[in-house]
């Protein structure tokens, strides 16, 4: 990749910029351990009954609205994730990355599936919408990235061209719907969370973290 060949970059957050270790943590344990205290249960007999409810929704709007699980639990997902605001991180070299491309003077977008009280909490702990031209969440555009409405969507309101764009997530059916939309850059992260393994992404050229780039 030719950085002379691209004139807008199209970023994910968490996993991409952001360290997915605390969306790990937050719905893994910290979810259940409140749920598991509402309902009177232990936290392996919560994430027995979460689990299912959980993949009903894997890949829909609804999986990423906090509205739709405050909802559904009966908790209030905002505040827990204010309550452990402090540990949501970038990813190394993330930061610097995005000084980068603002001093090169590329056009810099965010893309992402987090619901938008999610992301300005997350602007509010670390200040990323300051590097960014435009942010966009699939929560007000009516399709998560993952279907194809998402990527038809955002090009009426950010009219980037497929040719001479960048696109870089850690979410392999992302990843194949940008490619299905006709993005011809894209790059796929293989460590979104510090403390995961890491991922595979058949078919996509592959980065440890944008700091690569």
């Amino acid at each position: 990749m030719n950085w002379q060949d691209i004139d807008t970059v199209l970023l994910d957050l968490d996993g991409t910029l952001l360290d997915l270790a605390f969306d790990t943590r937050f719905w893994h344990e910290h979810v259940p351990a409140h749920f598991a205290a509402a309902q009177a249960l232990t936290v392996a007999d919560a994430r027995t009954v979460l689990a299912p409810r959980f993949r009903a929704v894997e890949g829909t709007l609804d999986w990423y609205c906090v509205e739709y699980w405050s909802r559904e639990l009966d908790l209030d997902i905002l505040a827990m994730t204010r309550a452990d605001s402090d540990r949501i991180r970038w990813l190394p070299g993330a930061e610097a990355f995005l000084q980068r491309l603002r001093d090169a003077g590329k056009r810099v977008v965010l893309l992402t599936n987090s619901h938008p009280k999610l992301v300005t909490e997350k602007d509010r702990r670390t200040g990323f919408r300051q590097y960014f031209d435009a942010v966009f969440s699939s929560h007000t555009l009516g399709a998560p990235k993952e279907n194809p409405q998402f990527w038809s969507a955002v090009r009426e309101v950010e009219p980037f061209d497929l040719d001479r764009s960048l696109f870089v997530d850690d979410n392999l059916n992302v990843l194949r719907a940008a490619h299905g939309a006709g993005l011809r850059w894209i790059r796929a992260v293989r460590k979104p969370d510090s403390t995961g393994p890491a991922r595979v992404h058949p078919d996509f050229v592959e980065i440890d973290s944008v700091a690569e780039l």
